[in-house]
């Protein structure tokens, strides 16, 4: 499976971003898929989740109530809306996919495949 993630950009907080990352591969409706996110100087950190049918969602604290992720498993492609973005949300944003999971998983060290990453700048 490859990932491509877009959406990125620059944004003046409260405003909103929808990232989009886009999935090759036959199996993606089987995965469960998430969205983390890396500040510079920071650990990666879990942002949603979501399990392969969508039924099943999760998100961090920190974006619960402003972000909502998704997913169209007849495009193979999983969105994350963000809205009122904070300056603290600035991070290079990831999407990840698990094949075997069947719960929304936290650690990064358990995705198998991951995008190239996509950069949100929050300006205060």
């Amino acid at each position: 499976v490859q990932l491509q993630a877009s959406g990125g950009g620059l944004v003046q907080a409260g405003g909103s971003l929808r990232l989009s990352c886009a999935a090759s591969g036959r199996t993606f409706s089987s995965y469960t898929m998430t969205w983390f996110r890396q500040a510079p100087g920071k650990e990666r950190e879990f942002v949603a989740g979501i399990n392969w049918s969508g039924g099943s969602t999760s998100y961090a604290d920190s974006v619960k109530g402003r972000f909502t992720i998704s997913r169209d498993n007849a495009n193979n492609t999983i969105y994350l809306q963000m809205n009122s973005l904070k300056p603290e949300d600035t991070a290079v944003y990831y999407c990840a996919a698990n094949s075997y999971a069947r719960v929304i998983l936290r650690t990064p060290s358990v995705y198998d495949y991951w995008g190239q990453g996509t950069l949100v700048t929050v300006s205060s």
